[in-house]
């Protein structure tokens, strides 16, 4: 096997690095226009002016572009393949003894730094603007009125019932069937409209019911007023166990970093994490996918032919097999959402068999 030379290294990484920073601007350019239809088709009955739903598209774009990059890696591939190819460099190269492996090298290790740069450093980037995404959204929508921070400090969780808000905290929480146990420095502050306090529960423990909130052993303080004590208190609220469970902020506005330590607390509070936990593993598994998309590229596109047809058809064939690897892999996502896969299994299954595949093929082709 002959030594591929540093120049021709830096040629075929020139030529990959190009080839994707121009699918990654079709690519944007794509999203945000898609992005701006909907949001327009969504407010049209809304007053809302078109550089605030900008902004909301600006945030949402890093989201999306993540969930195109294996796309944008397999198109980028394809064409950089195509241009070698239609400039007679591929026929060269391969005359000159140089093997797959070595025209697949620079590209490669390129898709390796940027899949690890993605969950590294992206990815938290994305998460937050993502997460500031769905707030304006739901306000420009005006979803619901129940907010909820569930995280290492505890339980935040701000309820309004017509123009009184409740704000409820606890160190701790456990999921007992329907009940939802607080523990530790139980605090409830009571609201109007104006944020101006009214009351304040404190307690050791409580419990959180359906249709309404027991405080134990709960003192009750009031601007102006003595502090009352109270053995049990029952306070009216529609906060549930289910609708907090339905309030856990979404695995997408959540970095990497982050999602280890709310699935730990989650599970520890008795409470199913398991979107949580499969979108984990899927930024895990993210940059052996974006590998996965490389080698299927140049399953279909490393051939010095330079006919259109036969381009047309390799291209057409390789995006097809592109959409089919990711409808396998939104299949089983929903088979690991619904506890039919095991969670490592569902996320890991389809980028390892595309992996596998294409290089059993490489392998047979380039050594028979």
């Amino acid at each position: 096997m002959n030594r591929l030379s540093p120049t021709l290294s830096l040629y075929l990484a020139r030529q990959f690095t190009v080839a994707f920073l121009a699918a990654l601007g079709v690519i944007v350019g794509l999203i945000m226009l898609f992005d701006m239809i909907e949001l327009l088709r969504r407010t049209v009955t809304i007053d809302i002016g078109l550089a605030a739903l900008i902004g909301m598209a600006l945030l949402k774009m890093p989201h999306t572009v993540q969930e195109t990059l294996p796309f944008i890696v397999l198109i980028a591939m394809m064409f950089a393949l195509f241009r070698l190819a239609r400039s007679h460099e591929l026929v060269v190269i391969r005359s000159a003894g140089v093997s797959v492996w070595q025209v697949l090298g620079p590209p490669i290790l390129l898709v390796a730094a940027v899949g690890v740069l993605n969950v590294v450093f992206f990815n938290p980037i994305a998460a937050d603007m993502y997460e500031t995404y769905q707030r304006r959204e739901d306000m420009m929508l005006a979803r619901g009125a129940t907010t909820l921070n569930v995280g290492e400090g505890g339980l935040w969780l701000r309820e309004v019932r017509g123009d009184v808000a409740s704000i409820v905290h606890a160190d701790r929480l456990h999921q007992d069937g329907s009940v939802l146990r607080l523990r530790g420095n139980v605090t409830i502050f009571l609201t109007d409209t104006h944020e101006g306090l009214q009351h304040r529960y404190q307690a050791p423990t409580g419990d959180i019911l359906d249709g309404f909130i027991r405080l134990d052993d709960a003192v009750e303080l009031a601007p102006g007023k003595t502090a009352i004590d109270h053995k049990e208190l029952f306070l009216p609220s529609g906060i549930t166990a289910a609708k907090v469970q339905d309030s856990f902020a979404s695995p997408e506005s959540m970095s990497i970093w982050s999602l280890p330590r709310f699935i730990r607390f989650s599970e520890e509070a008795g409470f199913s994490v398991i979107p949580h936990r499969l979108y984990w593993q899927s930024l895990l598994v993210s940059p052996f996918m974006l590998l996965a998309m490389t080698l299927l590229a140049a399953v279909f596109c490393l051939s010095a032919t330079t006919r259109a047809m036969t381009w047309t058809m390799r291209g057409l064939a390789g995006l097809g097999v592109g959409f089919l690897f990711y409808f396998f892999n939104r299949f089983t996502y929903a088979l690991g959402l619904s506890a039919t896969l095991p969670i490592v299994l569902a996320a890991w299954a389809p980028t390892v068999i595309t992996m596998l595949l294409g290089l059993g093929y490489l392998f047979h082709r380039e050594d028979g």
